[in-house]
């Protein structure tokens, strides 16, 4: 809708096993990447869209591989001395068996996106967690990170562009797993954060810098969780998301209209955007 409101025409496709097929039959523009998690959004539909010659949105075939990639991620965090949580690689059949690292901690699969698969194994747990059977056979095992949940989204990031928006402090009544981030009532957003200004601007700056480190383009959100009790050591990031949600739930329309940029003009900078060889 946002996008005709924009001015555009629009042809919808659900992406399944005939898409270069079906691209090649519309040879659209532009593609405006709305997928999410594995396939679209870790590099294989920025993939063939190289390979077909049509400019797409959002972030290119490395950085959307890099960002889908928890561990990797994080690696590339530490090297540009961003601060994240003690994770490790494992087994889902250790997990099952044995507390491998001590509670609290998350377990989530290593390359999915919108908190599917996670699970939050709390202080004083009697045994660990009983992932389902859906899992994959490698997981990671993150320290949990106490503290209010933050996020930042950055348009851009080059010179001349909107850059890091705002915070936001997302408020749940619980964890905040998929019901919360895409079901209504779900979650509260206070825009903006009402948090400390050298926490705020901290945000700003690392959402940034991991978009830029990473080699991001288009639209970027970075997912903070803060321990206010420690301050800006409490300060630490979870992940960059190159596919944010674009939904009425959504964060990053949200953020951009808190800063006079309408849910249509995000859109058609998102579309006048988009190229090959991102």
């Amino acid at each position: 809708m946002a996008l005709r409101q924009a001015g555009f025409d629009v042809d919808e496709i659900d992406a399944g096993p005939d898409l270069a097929e079906r691209l090649k039959a519309l040879a659209p523009d532009v593609a405006f990447n709305a997928l999410h998690g594995r396939w679209g959004e870790d590099g294989c539909v920025q993939g063939l869209l190289e390979w077909l010659q049509i400019p797409y949105t959002h972030s290119g075939v490395l950085a959307s591989a890099l960002t889908l990639d928890k561990t990797r991620t994080k690696d590339i965090y530490r090297a540009a001395g961003l601060p994240v949580m003690e994770s490790r690689l494992a087994a889902a059949a250790e997990v099952r068996a044995r507390h491998v690292i001590a509670p609290p901690y998350v377990v989530k699969p290593n390359n999915e996106g919108s908190s599917v698969g996670v699970y939050l194994v709390r202080d004083g747990a009697n045994g660990p967690p009983q992932l389902s059977p859906e899992m994959p056979e490698v997981v990671m095992v993150e320290a949990f990170a106490p503290g209010r949940e933050l996020t930042t989204t950055v348009v851009g990031g080059a010179e001349g562009d909107p850059g890091a928006l705002t915070v936001t402090d997302i408020l749940t009544d619980g964890w905040y797993d998929y019901d919360a981030k895409y079901k209504a009532g779900g979650s509260r957003h206070e825009l903006p954060a009402r948090i400390p200004q050298q926490i705020f601007d901290a945000c700003l700056d690392y959402a940034l810098r991991a978009h830029r480190v990473l080699g991001c383009r288009g639209v970027s959100r970075t997912d903070f969780r803060w321990d206010e009790g420690r301050g800006l050591a409490g300060l630490v990031l979870l992940e960059t998301n190159t596919q944010p949600g674009m939904t009425t739930t959504s964060l990053v329309p949200e953020q951009a209209q808190h800063c006079g940029i309408s849910f249509p003009e995000l859109c058609r900078w998102i579309v006048e955007d988009a190229s090959c060889n991102r």
